[in-house]
């Protein structure tokens, strides 16, 4: 079925809920001891870390969000359930993340968050809601409807030009043969856009990387492409896509494509790298200056 207007708004209310309750449910463990787990993933320990609140707070998204699966006839993909195929056939499915950042989480510092996504069968992000435990802060986007924080319109003040240009991202980006290159390329561009020092901050999961770059502006967070399995997956991308989309800020592939947020032959999203900036000025900047020529070397 076609969702209409109507269709999204009803359906980001039921995903603000989920959000919700999951976070509150998530704060109520930050500090205590949790029984951690590992699962096959990535090759990084922030891929493969899993506890028992990941499995927690699913639970819940799902209390909400399976009633509309069959009312509003949905697929549905979550972390912490095998992809079971029927996104690439529904018109649209959730893409659920129902604790990003679990090593921050672990670690009791802030960088995890709960994050919902509507994704159209061509990728199009139509909802973005993600809730931070850490700040008790929500934002909610909807295709064409802008994006709210804490329930108030959220509008991006434009760029401070005398500001600190901010690097963010996840700390497995260190181990990478081209940090320190990129790194190197980061602080050279701060210095003639006038913003330097360069400030990083390498701490975070995705969810909450793409959003500090909107409030931390200006701000970029990025990943290169890889060939093995990992980088990040949809459910880590596609509800900060669609917030950024409704910002009108930079969020793309190493290439300047939109990111393939319903991938079909994986979940993973190593294959393109992501790229998010405050504005698009920035975002291109980027391109051409650190993800191009680094590619070049």
């Amino acid at each position: 079925m076609r969702l209409s207007a109507e269709d999204l708004i009803q359906l980001a209310g039921c995903a603000a809920t989920a959000v919700m309750e999951a976070g509150v449910l998530i704060a109520q463990y930050d500090g205590r001891e949790v029984l951690v787990q590992h699962k096959a993933g990535g090759e990084s320990l922030a891929s493969q870390v899993v506890t028992e609140v990941d499995e927690l707070s699913q639970a819940i998204i799902l209390k909400h969000l399976q009633p509309t699966c069959a009312a509003f006839d949905l697929a549905l993909l979550t972390e912490e359930q095998p992809d079971d195929g029927s996104r690439l056939e529904k018109d649209a499915f959730w893409c659920i993340d129902p604790l990003d950042g679990t090593l921050p989480f672990t670690e009791s510092i802030p960088g995890y968050a709960v994050s919902i996504a509507l994704v159209a069968r061509d990728g199009t992000p139509l909802i973005g809601v993600v809730y931070d435990p850490s700040t008790g802060t929500q934002y909610q986007a909807v295709q064409g409807q802008g994006v709210l924080r804490n329930g108030l319109i959220w509008q991006l003040k434009p760029p401070n030009p005398l500001a600190p240009l901010h690097f963010i991202s996840d700390r497995s980006i260190v181990s990478h043969p081209q940090f320190d290159a990129a790194l190197g390329q980061l602080k050279s561009l701060a210095a003639e856009r006038g913003q330097s020092p360069l400030e990083t901050t390498l701490t975070g999961g995705a969810v909450m990387n793409a959003l500090w770059v909107l409030e931390r502006s200006p701000a970029c967070y990025f990943k290169f492409p890889k060939p093995q399995a990992g980088g990040g997956s949809l459910w880590d991308y596609a509800a900060t896509a669609c917030i950024y989309a409704e910002l009108d800020a930079w969020c793309s592939d190493v290439a300047r494509r939109r990111l393939d947020l319903n991938r079909a032959d994986s979940t993973f999203m190593n294959h393109r790298g992501v790229l998010f900036a405050t504005d698009r000025e920035l975002g291109q900047a980027l391109l051409a200056v650190l993800v191009e020529r680094s590619d070049g070397d």
